[in-house]
């Protein structure tokens, strides 16, 4: 009796094993990215070390067309995470990142509801190009509304004599529930 009692036990911890491995592959299968880009212009300051907002357009999100691309639905998504958020100085052609050293950006859908994005403190000053920190927060709301707002939060090191633009490309990891 004590060698059945074994072979049950062994028999439930392989059974658990294998569940455990299956529910990630069904979340391997279940997860895709959804892409999006907006611009966040920088108008000229007057101050340098001082931070300030920049307001952006309201960015439609498109997620139900991007859901069913997925064979999936805004009430089985279970899980967005941000992936990636990269900045690139699209005007002037010749700027690099030298005039800013922090910028945080938040997300939001009302007022009430606004939590940090993504920051980066002490930006390199050579590059026309970063990738931001991105937080881990859950952002199942944001992205299965039809659009959301960011504000931008800088603090310059150098007066900016001219505008600059600035696009940010996002990545949001997607995981569906099956059921």
């Amino acid at each position: 009796m004590n060698s059945l009692k074994k072979n049950i036990l062994n028999i439930l911890l392989v059974l658990l094993f294998i569940g455990t491995n299956s529910c990630d592959k069904v979340d391997d299968l279940l997860t895709f990215s959804i892409s999006t880009s907006t611009e966040i212009p920088i108008k000229k300051t007057l101050g340098i070390s001082l931070p300030f907002d920049i307001p952006t357009p309201s960015i439609k999100t498109n997620s139900d067309s991007e859901f069913d691309n997925n064979n999936t639905s805004a009430k089985l998504v279970k899980n967005v995470l941000l992936d990636e958020l990269k900045l690139s100085i699209t005007t002037p052609n010749n700027k690099t990142f030298s005039f800013l050293k922090d910028i945080t950006i938040y997300i939001s859908t009302t007022d009430d509801n606004e939590i940090e994005l993504a920051s980066k403190f002490n930006i390199p000053d050579d590059l026309r190009s970063i990738n931001l920190d991105v937080t881990d927060a859950k952002l199942d709301e944001y992205i299965k509304t039809d659009s959301y707002n960011l504000r931008t939060k800088v603090v310059t090191r150098e007066i900016l004599g001219e505008d600059v633009v600035i696009k940010a490309d996002m990545v949001f990891i997607i995981t569906a529930n099956p059921f």
